[in-house]
């Protein structure tokens, strides 16, 4: 990670300490106000590549508009780069690895296609509840080596632990992502909130999760590791 990212981390953790109390990442979900304007874009191809993003809150597009959650983001943002690709949200508001890992098969089994590729974001919500690490761990390499017995190429996107977990469980928590990439062989954004979370402008009122232009900024940062994976997209 950058060292702007871990300034990120640090910040974002800090926020995740003070709002804790919480439970789960997204676990009350607010309806979505309706918003204006949207853009309408280009149909994909029914052909076009696959790209499922698998995830928690961060992924699935907390308190706001069906247009601007990560998968939409995404796939404009990999569309503006010229590259026609499916992303198909598979985020759950409130999932930890373990429920990650209970419908991993369901969503792959059940995909229109063999995804191109699995965006895997998963991990906040064991944090917050002080899950153990080994757990976390375990969840995650097990999700990965089911990817990788399906052939399916995947961009895994790392969290960090907040400072009143305490540095033992920071020591075991913080390392998993670039450890399991390494492991599988899979690409890696270290931190998802990297660039957004020092950014009050992109966050929603409770610190945590990003509105719709800090959305804009992570599709962004996830678009060019995400065109390296597709087919055809050099």
């Amino acid at each position: 990670m950058k060292t702007a990212g871990w300034r990120s981390a640090f910040i974002y953790g800090c926020a995740v300490a003070l709002c804790q109390p919480l439970a789960a990442c997204g676990s009350a979900e607010a309806p979505a106000a309706k918003r204006e304007g949207a853009e309408t874009r280009a149909p994909i191809a029914d052909d076009a590549p696959l790209v499922i993003a698998f995830g928690d809150s961060l992924y699935a597009g907390y308190q706001l508009g069906p247009k601007e959650g990560l998968a939409p983001q995404l796939q404009a943002a990999l569309a503006a780069d010229g590259v026609a690709a499916r992303v198909q949200n598979a985020g759950v508001s409130g999932d930890t690895t373990a429920a990650g890992r209970q419908r991993l098969n369901f969503v792959l089994d059940n995909a229109k296609a063999k995804p191109a590729l699995v965006l895997l974001g998963l991990g906040g919500n064991d944090m917050l509840r002080g899950i153990d690490a080994d757990q976390t761990r375990a969840n995650l390499d097990a999700m990965l080596a089911e990817l990788k017995r399906r052939d399916i190429p995947v961009l895994l996107t790392g969290m960090v632990a907040a400072p009143n977990l305490g540095a033992d469980y920071a020591r075991k928590f913080n390392p998993i992502y670039a450890e399991l990439a390494a492991k599988y062989d899979a690409s890696l954004y270290p931190f998802i909130l990297d660039d957004v979370v020092t950014d009050p402008s992109l966050m929603l009122g409770d610190h945590m999760h990003p509105n719709a232009k800090g959305v804009a900024v992570i599709a962004k940062g996830l678009a060019p590791l995400v065109e390296e994976q597709l087919p055809d997209s050099e």
